[in-house]
């Protein structure tokens, strides 16, 4: 795919939905870290569910650790690998608190230091809290990106790089939303709704569907 066609594609996308959104409800950084990190193999929706209940009583590093492990548990024991997810969530609000002042870090040597935080929930933060330059690569974007040609690649890693290489740069800072919301919805596993794609002209997916 050139250069010329991929400006076209996020000029769509962007003139469709100029100031796209993550799905996740948060109302500070740390809720987003807190929401990203529980939304590992679960669904926005379930998770906006369980932080709806979990963040009127505790969305601080203090107040979560103030519930203890059993009564995070209790808030969030509806979302996939919630055992897990519970435990690494307390270990990162200690430190949080012990390392950064209860301050989400802005780096993502930092934020990847923290238990249950990686490569793509850094990425998310850095660029939906803090405005960073990042691309984070879930299954959507992989597969949209493989899919039409705007960054194939084998690896997540490599269509992070090719991403951050090839978008360009008038629209990398949104680019992970409009690449995500597009294969949450239009570009789907299973059957693609190329008739509805407002990107089907320019996408070079050799397979195209026509089902409604």
């Amino acid at each position: 795919m050139n250069r010329g066609k991929r400006e076209q594609i996020f000029s769509r996308w962007r003139e469709l939905n100029p100031e796209p959104k993550t799905e996740l409800n948060y109302a500070s950084s740390f809720e987003l870290l807190v929401a990203v990190l529980l939304s590992a193999q679960a669904t926005d929706v379930g998770v906006n569910k369980a932080t709806a209940k979990l963040f009127p009583v505790a969305n601080t590093p203090e107040a979560i650790l103030a519930l203890g492990l059993d009564g995070l548990k209790s808030y969030i024991k509806t979302i996939g690998l919630y055992n897990s997810k519970a435990e690494n969530l307390i270990k990162t609000c200690r430190l949080l608190i012990e390392q950064h002042n209860s301050e989400v870090p802005q780096t993502r040597e930092a934020l990847e230091a923290l238990p249950g935080v990686g490569r793509k929930t850094a990425n998310v933060v850095l660029n939906t809290a803090f405005r960073q330059l990042a691309m984070a690569v879930d299954t959507h974007i992989f597969r949209v990106s493989n899919r039409t040609g705007i960054a194939p690649g084998k690896t997540v890693l490599e269509v992070e790089k090719r991403l951050m290489r090839l978008v360009p740069e008038e629209f990398l800072l949104d680019a992970h939303h409009w690449l995500i919301l597009h294969g949450r919805y239009i570009c789907k596993a299973r059957t693609p709704q190329c008739n509805a794609c407002p990107i089907e002209d320019l996408c070079e997916y050799r397979k195209k569907t026509s089902e409604k």
